[in-house]
């Protein structure tokens, strides 16, 4: 495991649980704008999430896309950050049905940890299933929080 904490890089503001899109680019171009909103990106940080879903589908399963850049949007990044739609009627994703997108702006190679982290969280498919129903943002942010390792109980002698 990763030392992200996804929710730390998600702020309220960025998270929108009653979106619609017509398709994919319209999702992609929504998820896009909110970084945009939240100060995490440049407007050109856009184009370069859209060049990414042609070359790579940003689709991981479980109803959940992670869209972000190409190489050539890491300029248009002004700090790491996550932001979070759902769509409640789904978005046809190339034959797949999309519910939530989590959009990805991150600095250097941060995106990598911050995927990992995601996928850790999300190949629980009934945590899957709870962001896919989240109804407030305190939902998401407690959904998105990696659950603690576990450590030993120390015992009544102090050891472990």
């Amino acid at each position: 495991m990763s030392d992200v904490d996804p929710a730390a890089l998600l702020s309220p503001g960025a998270i929108r649980l009653a979106e619609r899109a017509a398709d994919r680019t319209e999702a992609i171009r929504l998820t896009g704008q909110a970084l945009v909103d939240c100060g995490a990106v440049e407007p050109a940080y856009v184009p370069a999430m859209l060049e990414r879903e042609e070359s790579v589908s940003t689709y991981i399963g479980e109803g959940v896309a992670i869209p972000h850049a190409t190489l050539a949007g890491k300029d248009a990044v002004l700090r790491d950050a996550l932001c979070f739609l759902r769509f409640p009627d789904g978005v046809d994703w190339a034959g797949s049905q999309v519910n939530v997108c989590i959009g990805i702006a991150a600095k250097g190679d941060g995106h990598v940890d911050i995927l990992a982290e995601l996928a850790q969280i999300l190949i629980d498919p009934e945590r899957a299933a709870a962001l896919r129903a989240a109804e407030s943002a305190e939902t998401v942010l407690a959904m998105l929080t990696p659950a603690p390792e576990e450590t030993p109980e120390p015992t009544e002698e102090g050891e472990r």
